[in-house]
């Protein structure tokens, strides 16, 4: 086995959210891919073996395993399209079914996902205010016109919308204090975001429970923003472009297409880039 780096939602040549991709005859137990992620160092990786005509797909945080992880599916989705040609590929993953389609333009590879289904609800004002005070916030920064919500794509993320960009841009909080809430609320990522204008986003995606200050790029929680955005009656008009990492110096850029069934799958699209060579697990 090998671990493949490559970080997806890329913008050009820069930037994307690194994830470790290991594509195996038979996976390990879960303590040895909890090890190897841990030893990657990457937010998450990826393991993935084929099992009756599908993949059956783990994601491993250097702390935790999660049930669902969009960057790391784009990853697998391009690596996939490189191991056995562009094409759909259905996954099985913990909690859910879905597919990655990946694809090649000319030099360039990427995938698309379409997520878990969708659904999203109101915050108790209590777990608000706690959220708002982890990162120095008030009610007074909020944009009142995308309150915030619980939002899940396979994963609940709070999603806190900002009504200006210097705010969010400003975003600092203690790892553990966040850790601990997002433990007790359940939530995969705190999602905070701004939009410019109706079709466009600026997102910043603390992920503590994974033991990552913040990630660059965040698939499941693109999409569970879309499936919000979707019950919210927001104008998005089908499709909205997240930008993330961008105050973090590594650009990253995540399509999210929003069709009008409520609750539907969410398809997240992005570039992926090579990052080095792939690592021999011995390495």
């Amino acid at each position: 086995m090998e671990v493949q780096h490559i970080a997806a939602f890329s913008n050009g040549s820069k930037g994307g959210n690194p994830a470790g991709v290991v594509i195996c005859e038979e996976m390990p137990g879960a303590d040895q891919m909890l090890a190897i992620a841990a030893k990657v160092g990457y937010s998450e990786t990826v393991f993935a073996e084929p099992v009756e005509g599908r993949w059956r797909v783990r994601y491993f945080a250097p702390e935790v395993e999660v049930d669902f992880c969009g960057h790391a599916t784009v990853a697998l989705g391009a690596a996939l399209a490189k191991y056995k040609g562009p094409g759909l590929f259905p996954l099985k993953l913990n909690q859910a079914d879905i597919t990655v389609e990946g694809y090649r333009s000319g030099e360039a590879w990427g995938a698309s996902l379409q997520s878990p289904r969708t659904r999203s609800g109101p915050v108790d004002e209590a777990v608000i205010d706690e959220a708002l005070a982890l990162f120095g916030l008030t009610q007074t920064d909020l944009d009142t016109r995308i309150p915030p919500a619980m939002a899940h794509a396979g994963g609940d993320h709070l999603i806190l919308a900002l009504k200006d960009r210097e705010t969010l841009r400003g975003m600092r909080y203690e790892l553990e204090r966040g850790q601990a809430l997002a433990s007790r609320i359940g939530i995969v990522t705190f999602n905070l975001v701004y939009a410019e204008s109706a079709q466009v986003f600026h997102a910043r995606n603390p992920f503590p429970v994974g033991g990552v200050y913040e990630d660059p790029a965040t698939g499941a929680a693109a999409a569970a923003l879309g499936g919000y955005l979707r019950d919210l009656g927001w104008p998005h008009g089908g499709s909205v472009i997240v930008h993330q990492g961008e105050d973090m110096a590594v650009p990253s850029r995540l399509e999210v297409e929003i069709t009008p069934e409520r609750g539907a799958s969410i398809r997240v699209s992005g570039a992926v880039r090579m990052m080095r060579e792939p690592q021999t697990l011995e390495d």
